[in-house]
């Protein structure tokens, strides 16, 4: 059986989409099988970033509803073959999502993918809900901002009371994404350190992606970042931060400093 993963945060513009079609990507070429969920119904931005808008036949809701198998819907990545996306619908509204359609869905992912990524659309509504109710672990995306971090923190609540893990009694296992650093701003006190947002949230660091064009420029040429140029600074970050996914000790360097935060990543686990 699969791994479901949530990407949420509680603010939009943050990187959950760049950060969903980034981790799947560099998980498929590790040689797993992967598919990327869009949850945002009614945007749809996942297909953009992934190069697929114009392959879309089906979606999410169409499957939910019984307008088309799963199989009609989920569209193979041209570059990695294990990749997959299951796009959202970009004409219906969140409440075309129901609860058992979309255990329906995630429970035959499981069965025939090594991860299942859910893209969740920003806020603390019905899509957001329903795109965490099954995780197994949530990545919690956020910039260094007090806003961002604030709106994290309420997500952190909601992974701890409202999937379907929490009514069982246990947890989800939650990691924190620390996307658009730059040193220099941290640095004048233009945004939020590293410890700051680690101290405010108190969940294990998977990874600080830093500011760069790189990744604008590979959401404009239809690829994730690990794919569009694997040495960049981002790319690199998110390499490593599925490294530590699945269970590598990889240390975290704060971009601009020498220092390593391994204890930081690891000295939180019982948060």
């Amino acid at each position: 059986m699969g791994k479901v993963i949530v990407v949420t945060s509680g603010k939009g513009g943050v990187g959950k989409t760049t950060s969903s079609a980034a981790l799947g990507a560099a998980l498929a070429l590790r040689g797993d099988k992967v598919v990327v969920v869009d949850f945002d119904v009614g945007l749809r931005n996942l297909d953009l970033v992934m190069g697929a808008e114009r392959r879309v036949v089906y979606d999410l809701v169409n499957v939910i509803q019984g307008d088309a198998k799963l199989s009609q819907a989920l569209i193979r990545d041209k570059r990695v073959e294990t990749l997959y996306l299951l796009p959202a619908s970009q004409t219906r509204d969140k409440d075309n999502l129901t609860e058992e359609g979309v255990e329906r869905v995630i429970g035959a992912l499981r069965k025939a993918f090594d991860w299942v990524i859910c893209d969740s659309p920003a806020g603390i509504e019905r899509g957001a809900t329903l795109a965490m109710r099954h995780a197994d672990v949530a990545v919690v995306v956020t910039n260094p901002e007090v806003s961002s971090v604030r709106d994290s923190d309420r997500i952190i609540g909601l992974l701890d009371a409202k999937t379907a893990k929490a009514e069982r009694g246990e947890r989800v296992e939650k990691h924190l994404l620390l996307t658009r650093y730059d040193p220099n701003r941290a640095e004048r006190g233009d945004m939020l350190k590293v410890d700051d947002v680690l101290e405010i949230l108190s969940i294990p660091l998977l990874g600080i992606i830093p500011e760069s064009m790189d990744v604008l420029r590979a959401s404009n040429v239809g690829a994730p970042v690990t794919l569009a140029d694997s040495r960049s600074a981002p790319a690199v970050a998110y390499l490593d931060a599925v490294r530590r996914l699945t269970g590598e000790t990889v240390p975290i360097t704060i971009p601009g400093e020498k220092r390593s935060l391994l204890g930081k990543i690891f000295g939180r686990r019982a948060a």
